[in-house]
């Protein structure tokens, strides 16, 4: 069996898989499988993979589904993954030719009977002129919540244990919506886990123009339910005070779009939500203006 399943979310990403796929074969060593899970695209995902399955140049699996976004994309993946550990590259993403060797040499490195105390592995990313992404860790080992808390910044690579991962909850899925946010599992993760960290780039991101990152404020408009689920659970499980409180105010927010009018009732912190009734009328207003102004953007 392999040791590390690299996963890949794809919904009409037809386009951007040849790059991911090149890298992946240039990796320094083979010990990892690729599952690409589909999520519903209407392009030629299925043929291409298909024909990348023929070469055999790796282990490949491919899972088609319903569009169920991304966070339905990872629970999929999570069902089906069998090796110790996982990390997910976006479509649009692609991988340097030594992070597979670099990932399984520094988990490797940890005595086994020590393993069970880490979540996994996190690393850096870096952009596409090799910058890094935010900032480099200062310890051995913390906790995601812990690192931003601390100052840290910038997107990270995650490497869990499948293990951890599976002892949580599903992503919910909520009729119409396609976003939950990924870190309510990371959140969980850490209440139980520290991961070792690495100064060492594991992946080279591509924001894309129509991806999630450059349209948060549609995805906060379109998706409230999912955005608020997130938020309650923010509001219980974050360490930090400013935190939880930031969290009641998107909460607000969020509830504002559905038109909860239950949203106090439901909050697990109800007078910290009532407290953040006032600005949470505020990003109310400010996410449905930055929200027409992308629509209107991404028209032209």
């Amino acid at each position: 069996m392999k040791s590390l399943t690299v996963f890949t979310p794809a919904y009409n990403r037809a386009h951007l898989l040849p790059r991911l796929y090149e890298s992946l074969k240039r990796q320094t060593v083979s010990d990892f499988v690729w599952l690409i899970i589909d999520d519903g695209s209407a392009d030629h995902t299925r043929a291409l993979v298909d024909s990348y399955i023929q070469e055999k140049r790796l282990e490949i699996q491919y899972i088609y589904q319903d569009n169920q976004g991304m966070h339905g994309a990872h629970n999929t993946a999570y069902e089906n993954i069998t090796t110790e550990l996982n990390t997910c590259i976006d479509s649009d993403d692609f991988m340097p030719e030594n992070a597979v060797e670099m990932i399984l040499n520094k988990w490797n490195a940890i005595p086994q009977d020590d393993r069970k105390k880490y979540a996994g592995v996190v690393g850096l990313d870096a952009d596409m002129k090799g910058n890094i992404i935010g900032s480099k860790f200062t310890t051995a080992t913390t906790t995601l919540e812990d690192f931003y808390l601390n100052g840290g910044t910038g997107d990270k690579k995650l490497v869990y244990r499948t293990e951890v991962m599976n002892q949580y909850p599903p992503y919910p899925l909520f009729e119409g919506e396609k976003y939950v946010g990924l870190g309510y599992k990371y959140l969980l993760a850490d209440k139980d886990y520290q991961l070792v960290t690495m100064n060492e780039v594991l992946v080279i991101v591509d924001y894309q123009q129509a991806g999630s990152s450059n349209n948060m404020f549609r995805q906060y408009y379109k998706n409230p339910r999912g955005f608020a689920f997130i938020r309650k659970q923010g509001m219980v499980l974050s360490k930090s005070a400013k935190k939880r409180f930031q969290e009641a105010i998107h909460y607000v927010s969020s509830s504002l779009i559905s038109k909860n009018k239950n949203f106090v009732r439901e909050s697990p912190r109800k007078m910290m939500t009532i407290l953040a009734i006032p600005a949470g009328v505020l990003l109310y207003a400010l996410v449905k203006y930055k929200n027409r102004k992308q629509s209107d953007s991404n028209e032209l």
